[in-house]
């Protein structure tokens, strides 16, 4: 009798540990591939060039445009690669939107590397994917092969009859 205790006590917390531990998921982003390597276009309300560092800072209602990835901001932060040889990184803080496709996500800040087309999303994370929304602390996204990783407490609502 003890034996059936522990059991249907154990049980439960076996099966629904890997619920407590999910700490990440990994799904697609954008309906089309994004391509890094085509030019970006900035606009913004001011610009401030730093000469000594090689970087610029965008300020007031900054849009980054990539071909059909498009990324808006407060301010955005350019790193240039040494002796000015393109754009190394752009760092935007402040209200980030980025959206791919019918894809949209925002967070407080976005770092965007553009040699290996990754975005990293920090901060109130809340991804929207048609009548789905996602939310978390980070999302990284791989502009080259559509994917996006949510990571640090994940959480949706999931409808039984597949309506989210």
């Amino acid at each position: 009798m003890s034996y059936f205790r522990a059991l249907i006590f154990c049980l439960p917390l076996v099966l629904f540990s890997g619920f407590a531990t999910a700490q990440s998921t990994s799904i697609a982003f954008g309906t089309i591939k994004a391509d890094p390597s085509l030019p970006v276009e900035v606009t913004a309300d001011s610009l401030e060039v730093n000469q000594t560092d090689g970087s610029a800072q965008f300020q007031g209602n900054v849009l980054v445009i990539q071909g059909v990835m498009r990324l808006s901001a407060d301010k955005v932060q350019v790193s240039y690669k040494p002796e000015q040889k393109g754009i190394d990184q752009l760092e935007a803080t402040g209200n980030v939107i980025l959206v791919n496709g019918p894809d949209a996500a925002e967070a407080e800040r976005a770092e965007y590397t553009i040699d290996s087309g990754t975005v990293v999303m920090t901060g109130n994370v809340l991804l929207s994917q048609g009548n789905s929304t996602l939310a978390s602390n980070q999302l990284v996204v791989n502009l080259n092969d559509g994917t996006a990783q949510l990571s640090g407490r994940v959480k949706t609502i999931l409808n039984p009859d597949g309506g989210n």
